[in-house]
């Protein structure tokens, strides 16, 4: 299918003290095979050069826009100034150390035009700071539903692609963690599933010093998610709760590379 460069994908990508990374993340949006895209990214008062690198690539390609939080206020902030000054059809998000494959866009985009769907997301590698792979390839499901997400944290920030001319503009609450994942329940809410892509379309750089690699710590903002954010009972807290763990462990501890 020719897609015509006719919609405009609006990238949202928050950074904060990613100079050894954001460059490599910059050049494989510029590297998409789609050329209609807006790139938004959003700096959390950066301590090291990061913003410096982020204005330079900003001065050579007119699809980047630059936006510079006053105080450090943290991802889900930052990606909601990305959202509000969105202005395409369509939204995903890329973190300033991951990576995307060329066709990343393309397939979304196409995968959701043929389909008819508004939200999809596609499967991804797993590497070290050396980009080395140290977890086999995450699988994603043929579909979520609210309730599969609540199990399970199927759709990922890298991946996640939606259509906001359809659907509209949802904004992530100010928690520190799990902010993306409260995201993508609200637009759950609004439609039966989002769709899996099967096929490996970028690759997610897991840090030593990542905000979500405790995944034991992230645990309790998982539990304020279900009783704060979504009101759920405490029974059926506790329930999701255990099964989400399990999925968990399934997920990053028993699938390493041999």
């Amino acid at each position: 299918m020719n897609l015509n460069n006719s919609n405009l994908i609006s990238i949202v990508c928050a950074s904060y003290n990613s100079k050894n990374y954001i460059t490599e993340t910059i050049n494989s949006v510029l590297n998409q095979d789609y050329k209609n895209w807006e790139l938004l990214i959003i700096d959390d008062c950066s301590t090291d050069d990061t913003f410096q690198i982020v204005e330079s690539k900003a001065k050579n390609d007119h699809r980047i826009k630059t936006f510079r939080n006053i105080t450090n206020s943290g991802s889900g902030f930052s990606r909601n100034i990305g959202i509000k000054n969105a202005k395409g059809n369509y939204l995903t998000f890329i973190d300033s150390d991951d990576l995307w494959d060329s066709n990343f866009l393309s397939t979304s985009l196409n995968f959701q035009i043929v389909n008819g769907y508004c939200f999809s997301f596609a499967s991804y590698r797993r590497l070290n700071e050396d980009l080395v792979e140290i977890l086999s390839p995450f699988i994603v499901p043929e579909k979520v539903s609210y309730k599969d997400m609540l199990k399970t944290g199927s759709i990922s920030c890298l991946t996640a692609f939606i259509n906001i001319k359809q659907l509209g503009k949802n904004y992530m609450p100010q928690i520190r963690k799990r902010q993306d994942y409260v995201f993508f329940l609200s637009y759950l809410k609004q439609i039966d599933y989002a769709y899996g892509i099967k096929n490996v379309l970028a690759s997610y750089r897991i840090r030593k010093n990542s905000i979500s690699r405790n995944k034991f710590d992230a645990m309790k903002y998982i539990w304020i998610v279900y009783r704060d954010n979504e009101k759920l009972s405490l029974l059926n807290s506790l329930f999701l709760m255990l099964i989400y763990s399990c999925n968990g462990l399934k997920k990053y501890y028993f699938n390493r590379k041999k």
